[in-house]
């Protein structure tokens, strides 16, 4: 799997890093792009603060969103002379806390954490007469945890997830009985989730000055990583730590904000000026990650975005000698695109590139399924699931049980020699199983003999029980080695990653953006921000494909992501291809011909500005004809078509399907639900038009 190492300046850190490593106690502000070197700012300003005496290492909480970027940041700080300073996800940190004051607080034994979250939800659906579906329970525990991380309670739930355009499981008046349910189960049974983590650490600071005055004496500087990122309630909790100090430090990128749906928002780091007037603001923006190809892409894909704060922009500046140009390609279907990226996989690691530093990336995990098949077919080794559960798996469990207990022996030899006689019976034979879960279990067996190489590499006379402590200091952390395999991974769990060689896949209207974000301008610009991250793993080889069908042999529908316009170079043979299915609208504007980059100009296939052949009674009827599919559906009127849509349709008055897909937001699923009676509606419109004499 792909490292999150950071790729650092030649000597030492840059002036912009060292500005922020030096700037003064107090709130400081760091706009960190993606590869400039964020964590290794994040830990040397942790060290100086200690170092010259400012503040006391059991002093310092620093605080991220993964236990994987929590346990590289202590075991930098560790690396560092630092090990008392705490690094911590918000979640462990409250609940440190709260488990420290609840006799104070509350009184008694401590409530236990829920454990099996969906049986609670079961029961409040069930009490409910809500479906108890597997995949209703789990949208259902979204839409909950959204709102309890939103700080909206169930009361409010309905009006907040109207306004936050929500895709609820079922409607919003009954999802909030649910949660109000859930919430009395779960009090009753004498439980906590782990959104109550922090809500219930909040209010003890908050509604108790004792407690607060013993938190804030212990704890005096505060650092929060991938700020962008953190949901009001967390931002409450943050703020409950602080008190009326302004001994802070946030690290984020606007760019990156891809948690929205989640609660998350960039307001409290686009603000933090506001909030702090005196602050000291760095910006990161050398990238010593990715290529200066690389990065000129991620450049021009984030500048086309319609909200970002002037203030806010960072645009990167590559530090890495030239490589390969991305490689942008269409296929007929998506057996088609995966077979070319199994092939490229193996050019690649003929060419001397590690299967572990290869990644397909992708917006929904469904999309695996057919890159599993290539890869599998080819003989090429793959992973599926993400690092932080390494040390979850069976036989990584089982493998540190024997390791443990030979330890209590101290046997002596070669380190590694030992470690693979051990695993030997687990499972770790000579030769790798062809594929699937056996050869799984065999790659992570056969990563932790590659750690032992490597600490009897680094570490003088390491023996077995050293070996040992490094393993639980590591599955305490969730920091797995690197196994030897391709990576698949949705784009959202690839964040704070990084490959040689990242293939960015599917990339299709209705998918990336995905088609839930159709009529919500934000929730486009999160999934143009979705894609930016995935251009951004990538340190030197980029991929990035689209198929016009997805089986074999299957209609040629879909379109591709209205993203890539402005990226594929004019003269790119799918860039010719393209520009012919369309008509050359998607090149520009149909009217002027000037290229076309806003969301509203993509849909109608011209500028906002030009003048439009609009057919205002045929507009009508669609909106009344929308309004009727709406209501029948249970669904608010833009799920049917946004008024973008229906407008293009309007104005382009297409005859058949080809013509009605050629509009941006027409894929394969709408057009196969309301094809036929929309071009019934345009041909209806165009007889009467006739009869009537109008052109």
């Amino acid at each position: 799997m792909g490292s999150s190492g950071e790729r650092e300046p030649p000597t030492g850190l840059d002036p912009e890093q060292q500005a922020a490593v030096h700037a003064p106690r107090g709130p400081v502000c760091v706009l960190a792009g993606a590869g400039t070197g964020k964590t290794r700012t994040i830990v040397h300003r942790i060290a100086h603060l200690i170092h010259t005496g400012h503040v006391a290492p059991g002093q310092v909480l620093a605080v991220t969103f993964t236990a994987r970027a929590a346990g590289e940041l202590r075991t930098r700080l560790r690396a560092l002379g630092v090990p008392a300073a705490q690094a911590r996800t918000f979640h462990a940190a409250a609940l440190r806390q709260l488990r420290y004051f609840w006799p104070r607080v509350v009184g008694g034994e401590p409530w236990r954490l829920v454990e099996a979250k969906l049986r609670l939800v079961g029961q409040a659906a069930h009490r409910c007469g809500t479906g108890t579906e597997v995949d209703v329970l789990r949208d259902l525990a979204t839409e909950i945890e959204w709102a309890k991380a939103s700080l909206v309670a169930p009361d409010a739930y309905p009006v907040a997830a109207e306004r936050a355009h929500r895709q609820t499981p079922a409607p919003v008046e009954q999802v909030a009985q649910v949660y109000r349910a859930y919430e009395s189960i779960k009090t009753g049974a004498r439980q906590l989730d782990f959104d109550d983590l922090l809500l219930h650490t909040a209010a003890a600071l908050e509604e108790h000055p004792p407690i607060a005055e013993e938190f804030r004496d212990r704890y005096r500087c505060f650092v929060v990583d991938e700020y962008q990122d953190v949901t009001p309630l967390q931002q409450r909790v943050l703020e409950a730590w602080l008190g009326p100090r302004d001994d802070l430090t946030v690290v984020g990128d606007p760019n990156q904000t891809i948690y929205s749906f989640a609660g998350a928002s960039p307001r409290p780091l686009l603000d933090f000026t506001r909030r702090y007037p005196d602050a000291t603001v760095v910006r990161l923006e050398r990238d010593y990650r990715s290529t200066p190809e690389v990065v000129v892409t991620a450049n021009r894909l984030i500048a086309a975005a319609t909200d970002r704060p002037a203030g806010s922009r960072l645009r990167l500046v590559g530090q890495r000698p030239n490589g390969p140009q991305p490689r942008f390609a269409e296929y007929d279907d998506e057996p088609a695109e995966a077979t070319a990226v199994g092939e490229r996989v193996r050019d690649l690691v003929a060419a001397g590139t590690p299967l572990s530093e290869i990644a397909v990336l992708y917006r929904v995990n469904a999309q695996s399924e057919v890159y599993e098949q290539a890869l599998a077919t080819m003989g090429i080794p793959y992973l599926v699931r993400g690092g932080e559960r390494f040390f979850a798996r069976q036989e990584v469990r089982t493998a540190m049980v024997a390791l443990r207990r030979a330890a209590a022996e101290a046997p002596t030899g070669e380190l590694p020699k030992i470690v693979r006689e051990l695993l030997e019976p687990i499972g770790l034979v000579p030769d790798p199983p062809v594929g699937g879960s056996a050869r799984e279990r065999w790659e992570s067996l056969l990563a932790l003999v590659e750690l032992a190489e490597e600490l009897a590499a680094t570490v003088e006379d390491a023996d077995l029980g050293r070996f040992v402590v490094e393993l639980e200091l590591r599955a305490e952390a969730q920091h797995p080695p690197t196994v030897e395999g391709v990576t698949l991974a949705s784009l959202h769990s690839a964040k704070g990653l990084e490959w040689d060689a990242v293939f960015l896949v599917g990339l299709v209207d209705g998918t990336l953006p995905i088609q839930y974000a159709e009529g919500d301008a934000a929730a486009i610009e999160e999934e143009r921000r979705l894609l930016y991250v995935g251009v951004t793993r990538a340190r030197e080889h980029l991929w990035l494909s689209w198929a016009l069908s997805r089986s074999e042999g299957g209609k040629r529908r879909r379109r591709r992501s209205r993203f890539l316009y402005g990226l594929i170079p004019q003269d790119h043979p799918a860039a010719r291809v393209a520009g012919a299915r369309d008509g050359g609208s998607r090149r520009g504007c149909r009217v002027c011909g000037a290229p076309l980059t806003g969301t509203v100009g993509v849909k109608l296939g011209r500028c906002e500005d030009c003048p439009a052949n609009l057919d205002e009674e045929l507009l009508g009827r669609l909106r009344e004809w929308r309004g009727e599919r709406a209501r029948l559906l249970k669904v608010p009127a833009y799920v049917v078509f946004t008024d973008a849509t229906l407008t293009a349709i309007a104005e382009q008055r297409p005859t058949d399907e080809a013509g009605l897909v050629a509009i941006s937001g027409i894929g394969a699923a709408k057009l196969d639900r309301f094809g036929a009676e929309v071009l019934a509606l345009v041909a209806r419109q165009a007889t009467r038009g006739e009869q009537s004499g109008n052109p």
